[in-house]
């Protein structure tokens, strides 16, 4: 089957056939119809992570179930379905609390060391999946525990999003910082997930909504997925013109979403007393936070009893989440339309991620 592979950290993807294994166990092998071009690919694409490489990243995926391994359970072929690349176990203390994303025992899905790869290259060499499911190819093999069967009626282009950029900006709100009706919120990036946050927190009743960003088309995008109010950096300093907006104050929730050490540093100075900065974009290797914790500085965390958490794919709970947000977006309480800038094919994927660096676009899915 055809796959876009990063053979080099740096180097632009390349198309070749590589191999897919026949599912065994919990395994789902999974005909590809979309998968989004997410900018935490972009960044592991241009800076050593460490993961092995060939790569086939994409693991924002929609698809058809067309076989399924001897022990699966939850889904069926022909079943129309998202992937998500948080994968557990099921049965630890953390995934029984709904805490996927703490999972304990996740290895305990991966295949049997010295077994057959699920992705090899025709001479054999093994090709590393991320997320555990590799979407920017025509089939990918998936244990059923990432995935989520959803109805028919979701577009393909569309469902793909719910497994990445919906679950992580729309759960950063709802489960990570459990968001409630009168509080104030600012999301800086209004990209594919940043978007979901500001849909989110309508959805929540948030009293004050600031979108954050420097693409005026990307603002007033957000505008209609609820932002109450757009900030500009290139119009003055962002934390002034959010502190501005809430009367001085700063905000309860500031949520990270571009993974850039300034802004994440002016979400913190973006805070209200007991206001929590939300970590949600991907930093660079080695990158770290410096706080002001001084006693002795009225404007300090420690003074104004502020924190910063860390989000892990919203915290998502992977198999009720993805069919709620699905069940909304079929009675048109979640706009999953306006998130799709454009449809690409796999041959496009260099030309989808320069899109993506210039901030052109919310998200690109390649339709096959």
């Amino acid at each position: 089957m055809k796959a876009a592979l990063i053979k080099k950290t740096g180097e632009p993807y390349v198309l070749d056939d590589i191999r897919v294994d026949d599912p065994i166990g919990h395994e789902v092998l999974v005909e590809v119809k979309g998968s989004g071009l997410c900018h935490s690919d972009l960044g592991i694409a241009e800076n050593d992570y460490g993961i092995p490489l060939p790569l086939v990243q994409g693991h924002e995926v929609a698809g058809v179930a067309i076989a399924v391994g001897p022990d699966v359970e939850s889904v069926k072929v022909g079943d129309h379905v998202v992937a998500c690349p948080v994968y557990f176990c099921g049965h630890c203390d953390q995934c029984l609390q709904g805490r996927n994303t703490s999972c304990r025992e996740a290895a305990k899905r991966d295949r049997e060391k010295g077994g057959n790869a699920r992705f090899t290259m025709p001479d054999g060499r093994f090709v590393m999946q991320l997320g555990a499911i590799g979407g920017f190819a025509e089939q990918t093999l998936i244990n059923e525990n990432q995935l989520v069967s959803i109805d028919r009626r979701v577009p393909f282009d569309r469902a793909a999003l719910l497994g990445c950029g919906v679950v992580t900006g729309a759960g950063a709100v709802f489960n990570s910082a459990n968001v409630r009706a009168g509080e104030t919120v600012a999301v800086i990036g209004c990209g594919g997930v940043g978007l979901n946050a500001v849909q989110a927190a309508a959805l929540t009743g948030a009293g004050r909504i600031i979108a954050v960003d420097l693409q005026p088309g990307k603002l007033e995008l957000a505008k209609t997925f609820g932002a109450t109010d757009l900030v500009n950096p290139d119009d003055g300093d962002p934390v002034e013109q959010v502190r501005d907006l809430t009367g001085g104050h700063g905000v309860d929730h500031a949520f990270e979403m571009i993974g850039l050490m300034p802004t994440l540093v002016q979400a913190t100075q973006m805070l209200d007393h007991f206001g929590t900065a939300y970590i949600v974009g991907m930093q660079k290797p080695g990158t770290k936070l410096q706080l002001n914790v001084d006693p002795m500085v009225p404007t300090g965390m420690l003074m104004k009893e502020q924190a910063i958490r860390g989000v892990k794919f919203g915290s998502v709970n992977v198999k009720r989440d993805i069919a709620l947000y699905a069940d909304l977006y079929l009675q048109g309480r979640f706009n999953l339309d306006d998130l799709v800038s454009q449809t690409i094919s796999l041959e496009q994927i260099n030309a989808g991620f320069e899109e993506l660096k210039k901030g052109r676009v919310a998200r690109s899915v390649i339709v096959f």
